[in-house]
């Protein structure tokens, strides 16, 4: 008996044994680089996740709100890192958590964001730990390496009485890569930037004890990591399409995705029509720039077995249109009966996974367990 077939739909799986085989390996690999890891948890958001990948040797873990490091804090983990810029409006949250015996370090990549942490800590008798956001790809957030800001910075915290607990950066860019000898380039730009950074700050006679790098693709890739202290990663945990195209993981690893029910045909069209939409797999669209276009998503039989060549082409907000790639299928109706059930694959894990409350475990022997995952803000 599949025990999926005991489910409504939609509904958010995860294959059990995947998800721990990538918990490994992705520790292994950081153990053989000799270096921690603080695993990402934006991700999965749930608790037994983050215990099964703290148990394989995680130090700490890297959250992307305040409510979810409230929600773990409580949970017993206290080295905890908030990894986005810091909004002054919410250091009073920050505060309240310090106080409360969490060891929640803040990022910041400004001097105004700096002067702010500074102004409030001195106002509150608190002295924050705070890491600066360096810029190594031109990604996103931060500041240059070799950008004057960057002393700046170390010396308002510092001279003002906070810690300066180091510096980190995240190689966002990666995601747009799809090549071993592009992986591995940036990997080396990421860890270069990031110790030049640190190496500049040491410079000044101010300590910067943690130099922290990550992301999945450069995680994987990386082939030296001296001078890094610390790697945070975490799509990993699931893995997704996009991770699949850029090559750091195979269709076998995804270790989440939705299931849906045939709920009726256009079969002119050659569409099954399923009852999971843009609001179980999310609008993401990231595999459109790359390499293999999954539509919203690969779609599998009952059993996890990839259908190939048949995608989820387009989603409203509660249906979903599974079509072939190429010519119609017109005889849609036989392929997919009504009832049928159906997993698909997501483009991105940490997006599909917003959508659920809850996730329904499916072990090697198809048993099922429910595990809750936080929600919102």
């Amino acid at each position: 008996m599949n025990f999926l077939s005991t489910l409504d739909s939609p509904a958010a799986i995860i294959n059990l044994p995947r998800m721990l085989h990538n918990i490994q390996l992705m520790q292994q690999r950081m153990d053989a680089l000799d270096v921690r890891f603080r695993p990402h948890v934006k991700t999965s958001k749930c608790i037994p996740v983050v215990r099964a990948q703290i148990e394989a040797g995680a130090h700490g873990i890297t959250v992307s709100t305040l409510k979810e490091a409230k929600y773990f804090f409580v949970d017993g983990i206290t080295d905890i890192l908030y990894a986005v810029g810091m909004a002054p409006g919410k250091l009073p949250q920050v505060l309240s958590l310090r106080r409360q015996g969490c060891d929640l370090k803040i990022i910041s990549d400004s001097v105004a964001s700096a002067t702010a942490i500074l102004d409030f800590g001195r106002a509150h008798g608190e002295a924050f730990e705070v890491w600066i956001e360096i810029d190594t790809d031109g990604h996103r957030s931060g500041i240059k390496p070799d950008d004057n800001a960057l002393l700046e910075v170390a010396h308002v915290l510092h001279d003002g009485g906070m810690h300066l607990g180091g510096v980190m950066t995240h190689a966002g860019s990666s995601y747009g890569l799809d090549t071993e000898e592009a992986l591995v380039a940036m990997a080396e730009q990421e860890r270069s930037g990031c110790v030049r950074a640190a190496e500049r700050v040491r410079a000044e006679g101010i300590p910067c004890p943690v130099v922290s790098v990550g992301s999945t693709p450069t995680a994987l890739s990386a082939r030296s990591l001296e001078g890094i202290t610390e790697v945070r990663a975490g799509v990993y945990v699931f893995f997704d399409l996009v991770m699949h195209n850029i090559g750091v993981c195979e269709m076998n690893e995804l270790a989440m995705s939705v299931l849906a029910t045939v709920i009726g045909h256009r079969i002119e069209k050659g569409w099954a029509i399923i009852d999971a939409g843009w609001m179980a797999l999310s609008r993401d669209r990231s595999t459109q720039k790359q390499k293999c276009d999954f539509g919203y998503g690969q779609v599998c039989d009952i059993n996890g077995t990839v259908l190939r060549g048949y995608l989820l082409s387009d989603v409203n907000q509660e249906h979903g249109i599974v079509s072939y790639e190429g010519a119609p299928d017109k005889n849609i109706d036989q392929s997919f009966p009504v009832g049928t059930q159906l997993l698909i694959l997501p483009n991105h894990a940490c997006a599909t996974a917003a959508q659920f409350p809850e996730y329904h475990l499916l072990s090697k022997d198809g048993g099922l367990v429910s595990w809750n995952r936080l929600y919102g803000w």
